[in-house]
């Protein structure tokens, strides 16, 4: 796996960013978050759950809004923050992805696939959140 750093200058501010086309976890988190759309829609539609479906809904297509805006962070904390964000909405779709299923909404085929997908794009965030922090540290 690529990761993908940030360079900072002495006054912390971003002076090379991450790119969000090509940039593993921006792309893993983009089509998840359409995953999860679709998903939403069949739980809608097809099953007419309402309640559990909107709060996947949120959490998982807040995991891409939070990369994305951790790229515009203001310095290497704002930028770590906010990937921080992205792994907590990872681990509240995570339990609503299993509430899914334990209540029969859902297979488990269809849980294991999602939650296959957030447990590689947790590992990802964790990896580029550790680099930051070891290279600012080291700066």
């Amino acid at each position: 796996m690529q990761v993908y750093l940030l360079s900072f200058s002495e006054s912390s501010q971003i002076s090379t960013m991450l790119i969000m086309e090509g940039n593993p976890v921006y792309d893993k988190a983009l089509a998840f978050a359409i995953r999860v759309v679709r998903l939403y829609k069949y739980l809608n539609e097809e099953k007419q759950e309402r309640v559990m479906s909107k709060q996947l809904l949120r959490s998982g297509t807040s995991i891409g809004a939070n990369i994305s805006e951790a790229q515009a962070g203001e310095s290497s904390m704002d930028f770590v923050h906010k990937l921080a964000i992205s792994q907590k909405e990872i681990k509240e779709t995570q339990y609503w992805l299993t509430l899914l299923c334990k209540t029969d909404y859902i297979t488990e085929a269809q849980y294991q696939s999602m939650a296959n997908d957030c447990h590689e794009i947790y590992k990802m965030i964790t990896s580029i959140i550790l680099s930051t922090k070891q290279k600012t540290h080291h700066s």
